[in-house]
């Protein structure tokens, strides 16, 4: 191959390289952010089936008496 040949081969290795460098550390980033949303979510689903099951508790328990109500306020 010519030398020029080889140059250009190079030099388009090279922006490939390049190219791929950032893709990579774009998914990178994404990926950290989806990691982060996703034990978000975990906590979140968390307390929700925590007050679900205390929900779940008081029904069984049966209805709050009127004495223990506590009266709206306006």
């Amino acid at each position: 191959m010519k030398k020029k040949e080889l140059q250009r081969q190079l030099e388009e290795l090279q922006s490939q390289m390049a190219f791929q460098d950032d893709a990579l550390q774009a998914l990178q980033a994404a990926l950290a952010t989806q990691q982060q949303d996703l034990l978000t979510l975990r906590r979140q689903l968390t307390l929700l089936k925590q007050r679900q099951d205390e929900q779940a508790q008081q029904a069984e328990e049966g209805p709050v008496a009127p004495v223990d109500e506590v009266p709206p306020h306006y």
